[in-house]
């Protein structure tokens, strides 16, 4: 029996569901109980014909959209020529064209280069083997409510215990935490946390990176301060450390900016980046200063699979499409409504928090009648916008944060519909 065959037979999200079940292991965690057949820009529908609208883009993977047509004709064409050679090995044009037009818009001091691989965690361990090398050093300081992937290495820096590190341990050694300076901690704190750090644990000298994300994913979509990121920069210049920008979601125009770290008046050493920057596709990228991506030796970076031929052509042609198509200014504009929208619905719930975002990187968090973290609250609410058709994110170390990832290419029309959607979840759930 061929897939279609099969697909066919069983046609029903229910006979699936038990079939996943049966197949593959429960660490594998899914959210949805049905399966999508197809999609176009901010829409999609499951093998039953059920259209839901998304809110999430496939964890803010989709700021072009699902199959945008000039993404798709690029990996279409792409498909036609070559699918692998590995660059190692064959290398082809596309990959330094790629990496020259990254070079020329990353937020870097001086001259940068660029190396890519197939996922966000690559981007994060590459970066720090980047840094350790160019250094000579071996510590790394994270923060809490951090997220930087799923392998040991990142899932180690990554600080955030449920579900990403419980059961993984022991972690490697010498990374280390301190609060993350955003609207539910001070920079004063931060301040005397790495302190006290340099005074109990790893001394400056020793210290190879600082990592951390200009608007935290996981942790809640929680913006850096500014005064925080200026800090970063002087404290790194100070002792010789490599700071490095995760723009694993932040980047490719989600701000409002094409990455992150334009906001903020102060440049990394090195940015990671991945997720929107393909449309989909497997591609992630490290971009930095020369010097510093020059530290380690031929053959130390790289991946059978790193800047498939696919996802390279995807790329590209994503890069065509935010300029094109005005794609940053587009997030700036649907965030400033979405904030509008949400503090205008605070109003009448008393049991929503805080309401924040970046361009188009917008959070709400729901609380009880006390003011503390509600998680139920928030699966409720998400609940009752997916019976509705609308597909909605959770985040935050208390999961009371529901986050807002719609495609940057959503029609006006749907955007509206979306919103409406989710004004009548909250009615139901907390009129």
């Amino acid at each position: 029996m061929n897939a279609m065959t099969d697909l066919k037979t069983d046609h029903t999200n229910a006979t699936w569901h038990q079939r996943r079940l049966d197949a593959t292991p429960r660490g594998v965690g899914v959210m949805g109980d049905f399966f999508i057949s197809h999609a176009k820009n901010a829409e999609f529908w499951d093998i039953e014909g059920q259209r839901f609208i998304d809110f999430a883009g496939g964890i803010a993977v989709l700021n072009t959209g699902h199959v945008h047509p000039k993404v798709q004709a690029a990996i279409a064409a792409q498909l036609q020529r070559f699918t692998h050679s590995c660059y190692q090995v064959v290398p082809y044009t596309e990959y330094v064209q790629l990496a020259e037009r990254i070079n020329a818009i990353v937020p870097i001091d001086g001259p940068a280069k660029t190396a890519f691989f197939s996922t966000g965690a690559e981007a994060v361990e590459n970066a720090i083997k980047i840094a350790r090398s160019s250094t000579g050093r071996s510590g790394v300081i994270a923060f809490g409510g951090a997220f930087h992937g799923r392998s040991l290495f990142a899932v180690a820096m990554t600080g955030k215990v449920q579900p990403y590190k419980a059961g993984f341990g022991p972690f490697p050694p010498e990374i280390y935490h301190v609060p993350f300076p955003c609207h539910c901690a001070s920079l004063d704190d931060t301040k005397h946390a790495m302190e006290q750090l340099f005074k109990c644990d790893i001394e400056p000298s020793r210290v190879a990176a600082i990592i951390f994300e200009p608007v935290q994913g996981e942790g809640g979509f929680n913006p850096i301060q500014p005064a925080a990121v200026r800090w970063l920069r002087e404290l790194c210049d100070q002792h010789g450390i490599v700071l490095i920008a995760d723009e694993v979601q932040t980047g490719f125009a989600r701000t409002g900016k094409m990455f992150a770290m334009e906001h903020y008046g102060a440049k990394p050493d090195l940015i990671t980046m991945a997720k929107s920057m393909a449309g989909g596709t497997t591609l992630s990228a490290v971009s930095g200063r020369k010097a510093i991506m020059d530290g380690p030796a031929p053959g130390g970076l790289g991946g059978t699979y790193a800047g498939n031929p696919l996802a390279i052509a995807a790329s590209l042609a994503v890069l065509d499409v935010m300029a094109e198509e005005k794609l940053p200014e587009r997030a700036q504009l649907l965030g400033d409504q979405l904030i509008a929208h949400l503090t205008a619905a605070k109003t009448m719930y008393p049991r929503m928090g805080d309401v924040r975002g970046l361009g188009a990187m917008v959070a709400c968090e729901f609380v009880d009648a006390h003011g503390a973290p509600d998680a139920d609250l928030t699966k409720r609410v998400q609940a009752a916008a997916l019976k509705r058709g609308l597909l909605l994110l959770t985040c935050g170390v208390y999961g009371n944060v529901i986050r807002f990832l719609f495609p940057l290419t959503i029609e006006d029309a749907v955007f509206a519909e979306g919103l409406a959607m989710l004004d009548a979840a909250m009615a139901e759930v907390m009129a």
